[in-house]
């Protein structure tokens, strides 16, 4: 079960990254919106209806939370790089995947993620060490500097990218 809820392993991010480290990140994040739509290409609704795992979200809900997901990440790094140390709000995700714009077609989603991913991946490539090192506050996991949320957001879309290629795997889709 473990490997279907994490198939590419647990959230592991250097506390410490390299310049070279965080220019992957930023180049995950860059090219995740051509791998999802690569990935959910000529899925029928049945395929997208379908759970990555047991008890686990449909396709259809894992694209649309990627950019619910990335949205706020966008935002919180914004808020980082404009305000003083910001307290940031949680969202309750498995709520959010659960209201009725998580059923509808994927397209708009995937067209949401290009765009944001555009934008946020020339943000983010404009950086200098300092903005790398601001802080936002979050109430439930403390102090994160911007560098750290872009490990975390680039480990989330591959992590979500796999749920959708190992399901795509097991099944045998193509």
């Amino acid at each position: 079960m473990e490997e279907l809820k994490y198939p590419i392993g647990r959230e592991q991010i250097n506390s410490s990254p390299s310049a070279k480290e965080i220019v992957q990140w930023i180049d995950d994040i860059r090219s995740l919106p051509e791998k999802l739509s690569a990935a959910v290409a000529h899925f029928s609704d049945k395929q997208l209806d379908t759970p990555y795992r047991k008890d686990g979200w449909t396709v259809r809900q894992v694209v649309h939370h990627i950019a619910d997901s990335h949205i706020n990440g966008y935002t919180r790094i914004k808020l980082t790089l404009t305000e003083s140390k910001p307290t940031i709000k949680p969202y309750q995700q498995e709520s959010w995947a659960a209201l009725l714009d998580s059923s509808l077609p994927i397209e708009s989603s995937l067209k949401l993620i290009d765009g944001l991913h555009k934008r946020w991946s020339y943000l983010l490539t404009s950086l200098n060490k300092k903005q790398l090192n601001r802080e936002l506050n979050h109430p439930e996991s403390g102090t994160i500097v911007v560098k750290h949320l872009i490990g975390h957001y680039a480990w989330h879309g591959n992590h979500h990218l796999a749920h959708i290629t190992s399901l795509k795997k097991r099944k045998n889709w193509t």
